[in-house]
C-alpha cells in the first residue's frame, strides 16, 4: 500500500499499559467510526506496515485505546510511539452535497458564476488559518479561500467546484 492511496488517521501518542496497549490520537471529527477496525497501516521508516488490532475502545473523546497483535509489552510499544497511522482511502465515508475531502477535488475545475472557468485545482493548502484552493490558470497560480459562503456546489459528475467569488479576487492574479 502506498501513502498516496491512504489518508492520515492519527498518531500513536502514548503507552497505556504494561501489556503493550497504546493510545492513538485520532485526527477526526467522528472517532466512533474507527472503534472496530481490524488493522491499520503504521508508518515505520517511511514504509507503511500493516498492524492487526486485537481490541480497541474509545478513550476520552479523541483517543483510541488499542492492543495490537504482537505488541505485548512496554518495550515493543516504545518502538511504535510517535508513529503515524493510515487507512486506505476506500475506508473514508462517502460525502454528499457540498461536503468534500481535500484529496477528492484535486484535478477539479473551479468555475465562478460570474467569470466561468477560473482554472484547475492542483492542491489544497491547509497550513494557513483559512484553507486555500491552489488553482492553476495557464502559468498563473491563483489562491482561492475555501469559504462556505463562496461555495455554491460540488459537481462531482463534471469534476467542478462551482463558486460565487467576490469581484476582484481572481482578477488581481490575471
Amino acid at each position: 500500500m502506498r501513502k498516496e492511496e491512504c489518508f492520515y488517521l492519527g498518531k500513536i501518542a502514548k503507552k497505556f499499559s504494561y501489556k503493550g496497549e497504546v493510545l492513538i490520537y485520532l485526527d477526526t471529527d467522528e472517532p466512533e467510526l474507527y472503534e472496530n477496525m481490524e488493522s491499520v497501516f503504521v508508518e515505520i521508516n517511511k514504509n507503511l506496515v500493516p498492524f492487526f488490532i486485537e481490541n480497541s475502545t474509545l478513550h476520552k473523546n479523541d483517543f483510541l485505546r488499542v492492543k495490537f497483535e504482537d505488541i505485548d509489552n512496554e518495550e515493543q510499544a516504545d518502538e511504535v510511539l510517535g508513529c503515524e497511522l493510515y487507512l486506505p482511502l476506500s475506508f473514508l465515508p462517502k460525502l454528499e452535497g457540498n461536503q468534500f475531502y481535500y484529496h477528492e477535488v484535486i484535478g477539479f475545475e473551479i468555475e465562478d458564476q460570474r467569470l466561468g472557468v477560473v482554472g484547475k485545482i492542483v492542491s489544497v493548502n491547509d497550513s494557513t488559518a483559512q484553507p486555500l484552493f491552489e488553482v492553476i490558470n495557464g502559468t498563473v497560480e491563483i489562491l482561492i479561500p475555501m469559504i462556505d459562503q463562496f461555495l455554491v456546489k460540488i459537481d462531482r459528475e463534471n469534476k467542478k467546484v462551482i463558486m460565487n467569488l467576490p469581484e476582484g479576487l481572481v482578477e488581481m492574479y490575471l
